[in-house]
């Protein structure tokens, strides 16, 4: 009796400490990579903004050809958007809520069951050619605390999407 008593103390002790630690962790977190890219601006934007296209750049869509998409809202720009079922990728939509070409394109990104994070993609004119920069802020404040402890991998996990992605972003470009 004092073993199984000893055993439930531990792991309420334990339950605290991780949701307590939980607490002390920050309530977003913010993924953000750069590629330069030998393009013009407004030839690196028509590729973002467009989500169409984003099949023959994003690491999500390379990983996944079998990924079920149905595009909603105009073609590119503002209001553009889609939504898609992956069994490997999982399920989400994405929808272009700011478009100040060939500079600003902002995003709304949301998968069941995790909210909606909000993110953008800045292309700088430099040397001839763009800098892009894709961001994303994840709010976690309202998640069960437990996923702030996930928070400390998401730039890791998804930093290596972007980079991907960016890479190939970089290569459809870049070609004549």
């Amino acid at each position: 009796m004092k073993l199984l008593k000893r055993l439930l103390i531990g792991l309420v002790v334990l339950i605290a400490l991780l949701y307590g630690g939980a607490l002390l962790l920050p309530s977003g977190v913010t993924i953000q990579r750069s590629q330069a890219i030998a393009a013009a601006p407004d030839k690196v934007y028509a590729l973002i903004a467009a989500p169409k296209a984003w099949q023959r750049w994003s690491a999500w869509s390379r990983r996944d050809p079998a990924m079920q998409v149905t595009y909603t809202g105009p073609e590119s720009g503002s209001g553009a958007g889609w939504t898609w079922k992956s069994k490997t990728e999982g399920d989400g939509t994405m929808v272009f809520t700011q478009a100040t070409p060939p500079g600003l394109l902002g995003y709304d990104l949301s998968f069941p069951g995790f909210g909606t994070s909000h993110g953008d993609f800045r292309v700088a004119a430099q040397n001839g050619g763009s800098v892009v920069t894709w961001s994303i802020r994840m709010d976690m404040s309202a998640a069960n605390p437990i996923w702030r402890w996930m928070g400390l991998f998401w730039d890791k996990l998804v930093g290596k999407d972007f980079e991907s992605g960016l890479t190939e972003l970089k290569k459809l470009a870049e070609q004549g």
